[in-house]
C-alpha cells in the first residue's frame, strides 16, 4: 500500500518568498532603517514631488547585489530622467540634495513605477557611484533576467537572431527592437566579450525588451548547431555572403539570422556553423551598415517572406 503523503502546509505569504517583489521591497526598507536611509513609498514619494517638500539628508543602503550580480547605476539627471521614461526597470531612486523639473519628474516616474526613493547626502552618493558626475541622482536598475536559448524555439517555425561581437548595448537594443518589430521569438547573445542588456541596451530597444526574451549562450556557435538539429536553418549575415538577403527564401521556415559587428563581421567558428552566408547588396557609396540597421533590413526580407 502506498504511505500517504503529508501536505507541504499554507502557502507562505509573498512578503515571505525571496523572489517575490513585496519581499525584496521589504528588504529595501529594513536595510534603509539599518543605515540611515529614508525610503519612501510611492504614495509618499508622489504626495512630497507634488508639495515641493524639500528632502531629507541621510545615508543610503547602498549597491545592493542581486542574483551573483552587481545591479547597475544610471547616473545624472537626463539620464535617469531619459531611463525611468523610457521604462528601464529600476531597484532604487537614490536623490540628494537639489531640486529641479528633471528630479521631480524622475521622483515621479518612480513612484509611478513603485520603484523605492532613497534620500542621501551627496558625499555618500559620490562612494555609491565611485565618484561619478551623478547630479544629486542615480537609478539602481535591477540585473536583467535571461532565459534559456532553447526557450526560443517557440512554434512550428520560429525565428530567432542571434548576435556575434556585439559589444554596444546601443546596437543590441536597437536589434531587439527589430527583432520585437519583425515578429521574432528572441534574441541570443553570447555570454562573454559581448554586450548584454543594460540601462543603454533598455533606452536603445524603447521600452521593447519588456515583450521579447533574450537569452544567453556560453558558446555561441555550439548553441547555433543546436538550432539546426532542431529543424532551423542558419544564416549568417555578413558582408562577404554570397546569397542577397532578398533571395533568402529558406527564412520562410524555422529560422536563426546571426548578426556580426560592423568592424569584424561574423567570428570564423560562427561563420563556419551557419549554412549560408547572406549579404545586403548596397549600390551606395557605403562600405558597410550599422549592425542594427542591418538586422532590420534582414529581419524586414524575412518578415515578408513568413508572412505570404
Amino acid at each position: 500500500m502506498t504511505a500517504k503523503r503529508k501536505g507541504k502546509g499554507p502557502t507562505p505569504k509573498a512578503e515571505n518568498r525571496h523572489w517575490h517583489d513585496k519581499r525584496q521591497r521589504a528588504r529595501a526598507v529594513k536595510s534603509a532603517k539599518r543605515t540611515g536611509t529614508s525610503t519612501l513609498g510611492p504614495g509618499a514619494a508622489r504626495d512630497r514631488a507634488a508639495q515641493g517638500e524639500p528632502e531629507r539628508r541621510s545615508r543610503p543602503a547602498g549597491a545592493r547585489r542581486a542574483n551573483g550580480e552587481t545591479p547597475e547605476l544610471v547616473t545624472g539627471r537626463n539620464p535617469v530622467l531619459e531611463a525611468l521614461r523610457a521604462g528601464v526597470p529600476g531597484s532604487a531612486l537614490y536623490v540628494a540634495e537639489g531640486r529641479d523639473d528633471r528630479v521631480r519628474e524622475a521622483i515621479q516616474l518612480a513612484a509611478d513605477r513603485r520603484v523605492p526613493l532613497l534620500e542621501t547626502g551627496r558625499g555618500e552618493l559620490d562612494r555609491l557611484t565611485d565618484g561619478a558626475v551623478h547630479q544629486g541622482i542615480a537609478l539602481q536598475v535591477r540585473p536583467y533576467r535571461y532565459a534559456h536559448a532553447d526557450d526560443l524555439l517557440r512554434g512550428s517555425a520560429p525565428l530567432i537572431v542571434a548576435v556575434d561581437g556585439i559589444t554596444d548595448p546601443r546596437n543590441l537594443g536597437a536589434i531587439v527592437r527589430s527583432a520585437a518589430a519583425f515578429g521574432a521569438s528572441g534574441v541570443v547573445v553570447p555570454e562573454r566579450r559581448a554586450a548584454g542588456v543594460t540601462a543603454g541596451a533598455w533606452k536603445a530597444s524603447a521600452g521593447t525588451l519588456a515583450s521579447i526574451p533574450v537569452a544567453q549562450a556560453t558558446n555561441l556557435a555550439r548553441q547555433l548547431k543546436a538550432y539546426q538539429k532542431a529543424g532551423c536553418f542558419v544564416a549568417g549575415l555578413d558582408a562577404a555572403g554570397t546569397v542577397p538577403v532578398g533571395d533568402l527564401e529558406i527564412a520562410e521556415g524555422p529560422f536563426v539570422l546571426v548578426v556580426g559587428s560592423e568592424g569584424k563581421g561574423l567570428g570564423r567558428l560562427v561563420a563556419d556553423t551557419c549554412d549560408v552566408l547572406v549579404t545586403i547588396p548596397m549600390p551606395g557609396a557605403a562600405e558597410s551598415l550599422n549592425a542594427g540597421v542591418a538586422a532590420g533590413i534582414a529581419l524586414y526580407e524575412a518578415s515578408r517572406r513568413r508572412s505570404r
